[in-house]
């Protein structure tokens, strides 16, 4: 039996970049994931394919799970010889309820580790443009909890004191005992004039700020409908916010986009869509997997210095031709003079990444465009070598022989649909989604294929963002009508033109 480890790991504030790199590693090793509704569900997909995923998610006045049944869990999994992670939002034991997890766990003798994470009492306001502290204005901030533990019986917060510090208060968990928290500090002596910011979800694309004051705020709450999760901010640090604030100006901010492509190439758009502001659910459509016989495919890489050339139509197929290349135990150099070309600019980059310069690539980065491109630097009779997946189009493969090229396709890897279940993505479409992202044909119809024609309708108000003119013209047989194609087919562009459509709306 493997020896029990159980990791406490904050979560950081909402922002899926916000957690650390110990608290990835934890989720990426970890055989067992408890998580609550405050850690970013987008930080699952690190996990292990076979990680066993509990939601212990508490909201209030709603527990899926008490804490004692949390501990419990914790305690139980281990023994299994189990590695835990529990994710828990923001730092563990900043109001999480972390310590009493590592108090039970002390108490069985299992071992554990507590990873610390980015709090939102300091990030959330960073977010909204409000430093917790600033030079001649806040020379310190207090962070309380604004829902205490009713079993206790005796109010432990002592507003009499709250009330005389210059420094920033901060209150988290208070929304809903706003009423309570300024009557209170008004009561004790507080300016009814001091400034309050709520941050509703901050650090998400969802992050929302109200401003007013300790007389005003309730009605300010109530008019802009702020609920939980949120966070109180009280002091003079609140005014820097219309000079500082920075993450709600963001193009994209508040826009929910889905993006299609594999999870292994998801990251580089999702990571522009992010930087503009977007909230990106990742639902990779396609997976790319092995073929199951090498036989056919073994046979033209021992005899790789035959081709004249070798064509790559994806960074898929580039990794997967070297990968293979790597476990034959084949010298690179037995590519020997064959010239190299690529579709597109990501192609290149990953040829590029292993030392191989490109000789051709296109102005139009379809199949048609390297046919284009190649016209008289190709000669009658020479020999390509198309490593590319089992299911792509043979417009390239009938291009070339009508040209007299003598063509061998090489399948090197499968792209097949992920194992979902449709519940799953209607459940994830009954919030709107702004924008559904599309980069090749096989994200499309897979994605009808999971959701359904007859739940087509799920997705009437969002826009469709297709790559390119192969992917337009599969989506619109499948009845879609495309908002958004670049004029560049790659995925920088297409977030680029996802954000140019936004600011001029």
């Amino acid at each position: 039996m493997k020896k029990p480890y159980v990791y406490l790991v904050g979560a950081g504030p909402g922002d899926e970049d916000l957690i650390t790199i110990k608290g990835l590693n934890c989720i990426k090793k970890a055989d067992v994931i408890l998580y609550d509704k405050l850690a970013n569900v987008e930080l699952l997909k690190y996990k292990k394919p076979d990680a066993q995923i509990i939601d212990v998610g508490k909201k209030p006045k709603h527990h899926k799970y008490t804490q004692d049944e949390i501990n419990e869990i914790l305690v139980e999994k281990a023994r299994e010889g189990k590695i835990v992670t529990r994710l828990k939002g923001g730092d563990p034991l900043v109001f999480g309820r972390g310590g009493e997890e590592a108090m039970e766990l002390y108490k069985a003798g299992i071992p554990f580790e507590i990873v610390p994470g980015i709090t939102s009492a300091i990030s959330v306001p960073n977010y909204a443009g409000i430093p917790v502290t600033h030079r001649n204005i806040s020379t310190s901030f207090h962070v309380i909890t604004g829902h205490e533990d009713p079993s206790k019986g005796e109010e432990s917060v002592n507003y009499e004191a709250l009330a005389k510090l210059n420094g920033t208060l901060i209150f988290l968990m208070g929304v809903g005992n706003l009423k309570e928290i300024t009557e209170k500090l008004i009561a004790h002596g507080k300016d009814t004039s001091t400034p309050v910011a709520l941050i509703y979800r901050g650090t998400t694309s969802h992050q929302r700020t109200v401003t007013g004051d300790l007389e005003n705020i309730v009605d300010v709450a109530k008019e802009n409908n702020i609920k939980s999760p949120s966070i109180i901010i009280i002091g003079d640090v609140v005014n820097l916010r219309e000079q500082l604030n920075w993450f709600e100006k963001l193009p994209l901010k508040g826009k929910r986009i889905l993006v299609t492509r594999t999870r292994e190439q998801a990251s580089s758009l999702a990571l522009k869509l992010r930087e503009y502001g977007a909230e990106v659910i990742e639902y990779p459509t396609i997976e790319i997997k092995e073929p199951e016989d090498f036989t056919k495919i073994d046979k033209k890489f021992q005899k790789l210095k035959e081709y004249d050339h070798i064509i790559f139509t994806s960074a898929n197929g580039v990794k997967a031709f070297f990968d293979r290349l790597k476990a034959l135990k084949i010298d690179i150099r037995n590519i020997g003079n064959s010239k190299i070309h690529a579709v597109g600019p990501s192609t290149q980059k990953v040829l590029e990444e292993k030392s191989i310069l490109v000789d051709i690539i296109p102005d139009v980065y379809t199949a048609e465009g390297i046919l284009d491109a190649m016209k008289g630097k190709i000669q009658k009779g020479e020999k390509v070598l198309l490593p590319r997946a089992n299911i792509a189009r043979k417009a390239l493969t009938i291009g070339l022989r009508e040209m007299g090229v003598i063509v061998e396709e090489m399948d090197i890897y499968c792209t097949i649909t992920p194992k979902y279940r449709r519940s799953e993505l209607i459940e994830l479409l009954q919030e709107p989604i702004d924008y559904i992202t599309f980069t090749s044909s096989s994200t499309v119809r897979n994605f009808m294929d999971i959701l359904g024609e007859e739940n087509k309708n799920l997705i009437d108000n969002s826009k469709i963002a297709v790559i390119g003119p192969i992917t337009r013209k599969t989506a619109e047989d499948l009845g879609f009508k495309i908002s958004i194609e670049p004029k560049k087919y790659t995925v920088e562009e297409l977030a680029e033109k996802i954000k140019e459509a936004e600011i001029n709306e």
